[in-house]
């Protein structure tokens, strides 16, 4: 597209090409993930249970297991199959971080969607995921208070992303009284959004956690249904869906496996581990429903 005076104007990013990454994205990707990989294996290697939590105060489930895959003090990963399976978390966040980085170095327009347009929040929620890859990994390989309290807390995380995404879809713009300008909110909602992350750390162990994860879950998946009642855009169907059954197929596992009924105790078909991975699923399907938004013109 040109103007009239012949120079380029700045393409709307079509529906396809927010979907998609590079090549060389996806080879960045997993290249992290071999190397993190290949870190992890050394580590396990090279020390075991009894050196590397020595000192750190146990966590409850150290001795009185709620899962039913077997712990075993004297190892580095204390749960193998319910510690390796937080790398889903890992993965999903690289890879918003490579979508955040691609919509960073192209060419965007104000026709473009949300989350294109913003960047930094691709890099928000990827930080997100990443931090509850390493909380929840944490206490599953050490079982300690302190990996307890980071696991519970990084949990909440992306869902607090995904609410502040919410809100300046709505929002994206403050006009104080009496000024002509406006101002993009999503320095404000991110800022908001890490304190309400460290507070929910902080305070961790006077929250109950069934209550605050579900009300977060609740609040994202209820701003994602409001979102088909309006006439401002349209999603690509089937993401939020796709993001909701995995969710509830996670919850069923982990419910099985808490109720050991779901595997034995030394494979590594854990239900808690397949939680781990379809909540990893569940949150990249909801942040390609986010992508995927198509704005319409006004009327449209």
């Amino acid at each position: 597209m040109t103007s009239a005076s012949g120079k380029s104007l700045p393409r709307a990013v079509g529906t396809a090409d927010r979907m998609k990454l590079p090549w060389s994205s996806h080879a960045v990707v997993a290249g992290v993930m071999i190397l993190l990989v290949l870190l992890l294996v050394g580590v396990n290697r090279s020390s075991t249970g009894a050196t590397a939590w020595a000192g750190w105060a146990e966590a409850a489930e150290l001795r009185k297991p709620i899962y039913a895959e077997r712990v075993r003090p004297d190892e580095i990963f204390r749960t193998c199959a319910n510690t390796w399976s937080n790398l889903a978390y890992v993965l999903v966040g690289l890879v918003a971080f490579a979508y955040g980085w691609h919509d960073l170095r192209r060419t965007r327009s104000a026709d473009d969607n949300y989350l294109v347009r913003t960047p930094v929040l691709s890099f928000l929620f990827a930080a997100a995921c990443c931090y509850l890859g390493v909380g929840s990994g944490l206490f599953h390989a050490s079982m300690t208070r302190f990996g307890q309290q980071l696991d519970v807390a990084a949990m909440y995380a992306p869902l607090v992303v995904w609410i502040a995404i919410g809100v300046g879809r709505r929002r994206p713009l403050l006009r104080w009284p009496g000024q002509a300008g406006a101002f993009p909110t999503w320095p404000v909602l991110s800022g908001v959004a890490v304190l309400a992350c460290f507070l929910l750390y902080q305070f961790k162990w006077s929250m109950r956690a069934g209550v605050v994860l579900p009300s977060l879950i609740l609040a994202v998946l209820a701003l994602g249904v409001s979102d088909r009642f309006q006439s401002r855009w349209r999603f690509a169907g089937g993401w939020l869906m796709a993001g909701t059954i995995a969710l509830v197929i996670g919850v069923v596992c982990r419910q099985l496996d808490v109720a050991g009924r779901f595997s034995g105790p030394d494979t590594w078909f854990q239900g808690h581990s397949w939680w781990h991975l379809l909540t990893g699923l569940s949150l990249a399907c909801i942040y390609l429903h986010h992508r995927s938004e198509q704005p319409l013109p006004v009327g449209g």
